[in-house]
């Protein structure tokens, strides 16, 4: 079976040095270790074989943290999740802006298409004729209307048993090169749109771990159907991708995630690859056996009763992860190690318990450290993450939400 990522364990040395980081801070609070932090980015950009790293907003949802990792050598532009924080990061300086998710934001496009800044920033997504013309709609009435850059996003799903059988998000209807072409041509042909780029976001590949522990056959069933669908996807892009191309010249092709990198630039026809994940590498990123992470997002709990032996009660926790609803959403007691949820209680609004033998050694007061099942949706939870190096906390950064920013 394919080992665990690196780090699904934490060590009494790393509980000893974020306790000692945060000694004169109140729980509940979130942290990021820095070093963490960094070798993760430094493994992602070898992952990546020398081709661009898109990084993924929604898995970070920190300024700060975004102006770090694209500091470095490797990474180049951002992919974002809605069109008012598009906006917001271009304002702030970001050159380069990805929006992975058609919208509908109407104020947001009179915005994109009044300023000539914001829109030479600024690339759209779009699987729909209907999309444009929403755009178009919410053009200024009066004065310059910029030029919108696009970008086409084709479905990447697996289709087996005649297509009887679908694997995969339910994102874009075009999985077709030639209706991709179609799409392409009426953008082309549309005054005050260009086409710049294409997306393909294989979630099923790169979003879903292939080693998922105690569970070999499952595991094994989920490498046999990724092998076969990197096969047919990589056919199925570059078909693609010449379909776009001999419309118009494609600034980017973008693809992937944190689960995929290496196959995804393997492509030929793959200019970028998107990740973010891979930069905090929350829980759902320790079954996959194609890379190792450390987890560098943690957030901490305080100790507020003890209701019995082998058991202490914790303020706040439950802050469940998106998605199909699970176990596997909910975050996970991580430091001190052998803690667990209660099964029939989970994560709670306002008091978790937690079950194990650690719990007797832990006092009212102290911190339990927690490892949210997503990336960045911990930081919906959080004002400020305390980055730590080694073991003092070097600056406290806001989030979104410490900015005042909710857009989803």
């Amino acid at each position: 079976m394919p080992p665990r990522a690196a780090g699904a364990a934490g060590s009494p040395a790393d509980r000893a040095r974020y306790d000692r980081a945060t000694a004169s801070l109140d729980a509940p609070l979130a942290v990021v270790d820095l070093r963490a932090f960094d070798a993760n980015a430094a493994d992602l950009v070898r992952r990546a074989g020398g081709k661009p790293v898109r990084v993924a907003s929604k898995s970070v949802r920190c300024r700060a943290l975004l102006e770090r990792v694209l500091a470095r050598d490797g990474f180049s532009g951002v992919m974002a999740y809605s069109l008012a924080e598009s906006l917001w990061l271009a304002r702030a300086g970001v050159p380069d802006v990805l929006l992975a998710y058609p919208s509908a934001d109407r104020a947001g496009f009179a915005e994109l298409t009044a300023d000539p800044k914001l829109a030479a920033a600024v690339t759209v997504m779009v699987d729909d004729p209907a999309q444009l013309a929403l755009i178009d709609a919410a053009r200024p009435g009066h004065g310059r209307s910029e030029e919108v850059r696009v970008c086409l996003e084709l479905d990447t799903s697996l289709r087996l048993l005649g297509g009887r059988v679908r694997i995969g998000a339910l994102r874009s209807p075009l999985r077709d090169p030639v209706r991709l072409a179609e799409l392409a041509r009426a953008v082309a042909r549309r005054p005050g749109f260009r086409l710049v780029g294409l997306m393909a976001y294989e979630a099923h590949v790169a979003g879903v771990g292939d080693a998922v522990p105690g569970h070999p056959l499952r595991s094994g069933a989920i490498r046999l159907m990724q092998s076969v669908a990197r096969k047919e996807l990589a056919a199925l892009r570059a078909e693609a991708v010449r379909a776009v191309r001999a419309v118009a010249e494609l600034e980017f092709v973008n693809g992937g995630g944190t689960g995929s990198v290496e196959s995804t630039t393997a492509e030929d026809a793959v200019t970028e690859v998107a990740a973010g994940s891979g930069l905090f590498v929350p829980r759902l990123f320790d079954g996959y056996s194609s890379f190792r992470g450390r987890p560098a997002a943690l957030f901490a709990l305080p100790v507020v009763r003890r209701p019995g032996v082998g058991v202490v009660t914790v303020a706040g926790g439950g802050y469940p992860a998106s998605g199909a609803a699970g176990r596997d959403r909910l975050p996970a007691p991580y430091l001190p190690a052998g803690l667990r949820l209660d099964p029939r209680e989970g994560a709670g609004e306002v008091q978790t318990p937690l079950v194990g033998q650690p719990a007797d050694d832990l006092l009212v007061g102290d911190k339990v450290w927690f490892r949210h099942a997503k990336a960045g949706e911990l930081c919906e939870r959080f004002t400020a993450l305390h980055l730590i190096d080694g073991d003092r906390v070097t600056e406290t950064v806001p989030t979104y939400r410490g900015e005042g920013r909710a857009f989803l």
